[in-house]
C-alpha cells in the first residue's frame, strides 16, 4: 500500500504533466477514453522512457521490468 506522500506526489506529477488534469485548462479531454488514453501513455513513457534524477534510470529498470531505457518510437510500437 502506498503511504500518503506517494500519493500526493504521483498526483502533482500527473497535474504538471498532464494538463487536461489542472482546473480551467484549455487541454481537455471530451470522451473518457481519451483521458484514459493520455494518463496510460503519460504513466509508459514516465516509467520506461524518462530518466528519473534521482534514480539516475527509469523505474522500469529499478524496478527489473526493463533492460534498457525506450525511446519514444519503442513505446509507440508496444503502444500501437
Amino acid at each position: 500500500m502506498s503511504c500518503p506522500a506517494e500519493v500526493g506526489r504521483n498526483n502533482l506529477t500527473m497535474r504538471t504533466f498532464l494538463r487536461r488534469l489542472t482546473r480551467l485548462s484549455s487541454g481537455f479531454s471530451k470522451k473518457l477514453e481519451n483521458l484514459k488514453h493520455a494518463v496510460t501513455l503519460h504513466f509508459a513513457f514516465y516509467n520506461f522512457c524518462r530518466v528519473h534524477r534521482s534514480l539516475r534510470v527509469t523505474p522500469a529498470i529499478e524496478a527489473g521490468i526493463a533492460d534498457h531505457v525506450w525511446t519514444l518510437r519503442e513505446l509507440l510500437a508496444v503502444v500501437n
